[in-house]
């Protein structure tokens, strides 16, 4: 069965476009990545699957309730964990986790949640004198309140440092191992790669991309990422690896320290057949190339590819 379907989804703010007619389906039990900068569209979707915001055009549904004309039927199967939340003053934990069951309607004892996510031992503390990460923990442990079937996570993992990043994906396995739907809008590319099952990538309010993170590494640049190091003119050497038949993108890697040198290195997505024929046009180019390696490409460079070369 589909838990979230859209079709033709459109929004519009007078002249901007911020979602443009997007069709997607994510099947029950999955654990689907939804990666875009900010501005690309991801907060509106997500606005307009929960009917905060209301479509210009098209529709979204859940587990086949449209959410539009039944919002109420629709978010009883949802749990959320929005960005930028904040917790209630002068609230414990177990009274945050007590208030979600009464607005629910739910029976059942506030510390079997926060057993289910970590916090069982600060129960009775002031939850404002929590962590980020154990708030983050608090709040997610509030929308798995009633065991729902779809979870919204709106960047979970952001701000959190390793051990809470950890945690948040531990629960995230357990809930979707439960049964629950994970739909997981982040911006951390790393953490989506080690939970996800499917990314969606927006960009400018497209959906770009929609696959498994291993069929969309051998969609692009047939499975081939250069790492190339030269003393050459960084533009001129960008520009002649781009011109290579072959390349599907090239850029220069910010990051990269020549250690006072003028040395730059490019990354590189290309089909097998290219790498030579790159080396070759950067030789003829007057560029020495001072090292090359080859890797498979990560979520980070696809994500590049597919928002057109913005990092």
């Amino acid at each position: 069965m589909t838990a979230i379907r859209t079709s033709n989804l459109t929004k519009r703010f007078g002249t901007l476009t911020a979602v443009d007619r997007v069709d997607l389906e994510i099947e029950t039990g999955e654990i689907f990545g939804f990666l875009g900068h900010n501005g690309a569209g991801k907060s509106t979707l997500i606005n307009m699957l929960l009917d905060f915001a209301r479509p210009t055009s098209g529709s979204v549904e859940v587990f086949g309730v449209d959410c539009q004309e039944r919002p109420v039927a629709a978010r009883e199967r949802m749990g959320v964990l929005p960005e930028g939340y904040d917790v209630y003053d002068d609230l414990t934990g177990r009274e945050h986790v007590r208030f979600a069951m009464e607005s629910r309607d739910v029976t059942g004892d506030p510390m079997d949640v926060l057993e289910r996510v970590g916090i069982a031992d600060d129960a009775d503390r002031d939850a404002t004198g929590y962590s980020k990460g154990m708030k983050q923990r608090l709040v997610l442990g509030m929308a798995l309140v009633g065991d729902p079937d779809l979870l919204i996570l709106d960047e979970p993992t952001s701000g959190l440092d390793p051990n809470g990043a950890k945690a948040m994906r531990e629960i995230i396995k357990a809930e979707n191992e439960r049964g629950a739907t994970v739909f997981f809008s982040s911006h951390i590319l790393e953490q989506v790669e080690k939970v996800c099952d499917r990314v969606g990538i927006m960009h400018e309010g497209e959906l770009a991309a929609v696959d498994t993170i291993n069929n969309l590494k051998q969609t692009v640049g047939g499975g081939t990422k250069l790492l190339i190091t030269t003393d050459g003119d960084a533009e001129d050497c960008l520009e002649t690896v781009q011109s290579v038949d072959g390349v599907d993108s090239a850029w220069r890697d910010a990051e990269f320290d020549g250690g006072g040198s003028d040395a730059t290195r490019l990354v590189v997505t290309c089909t097998n057949d290219a790498k030579m024929d790159i080396l070759v046009a950067l030789t003829q180019a007057g560029a020495d190339v001072l090292d090359f390696t080859t890797e498979e490409p990560s979520l980070e460079d696809l994500f590049v590819e597919y928002t057109g070369g913005k990092a």
